[in-house]
């Protein structure tokens, strides 16, 4: 069990439970293996990466359709099982700007050239449009202060 899995799927068992559902009745609705389902609330199995499987769960649990708790919910589906939103890589930046997101992510000091070319990509592709980089933080670490 890893930590995002756990954190994942107890998120997933509060807003079960938020909504009034058991975990049967809420794996009925979405059409989901109720087994499965408790595995991804205990954080044993990681949740499915299928938008259109979580985007049922998103009903089930009454999160707002094509609201940004919709795409937080996904977002951190697709977190838990390692990957990284098609959104985010379809971006056609993607691969300059994510070497240097990684580094501040681990918390190691990304270099010259990488915050340079990270800095000119937000502000040449309005990427604080697509990343609330107020909300990243690892270790303590703000990204503001690292990009200061």
């Amino acid at each position: 069990m890893t930590k995002k899995n756990n954190e994942f799927g107890k998120n997933l068992k509060e807003l079960r439970i938020q909504k009034g559902l058991t975990l049967r009745k809420a794996s009925r609705l979405a059409n989901y293996d109720p087994s499965n389902w408790s595995k991804v609330e205990r954080g044993e199995m990681t949740p499915p990466s299928d938008e259109k499987i979580l985007k049922k769960w998103v009903c089930v649990l009454g999160i707002l359709k094509n609201s940004e708790k919709e795409q937080e919910f996904i977002d951190k589906a697709k977190i838990a099982k390692g990957i990284i939103p098609q959104d985010i890589l379809s971006q056609k930046n993607a691969i300059k700007y994510l070497p240097a997101f990684f580094r501040i992510a681990r918390n190691k000091k990304p270099t010259k050239k990488e915050l340079n070319q990270l800095i000119k990509l937000i502000k040449d592709e309005k990427w604080e449009e697509v990343i609330d980089f107020t909300k990243i933080k690892k270790g303590g670490v703000d990204i503001d202060d690292v990009l200061k």
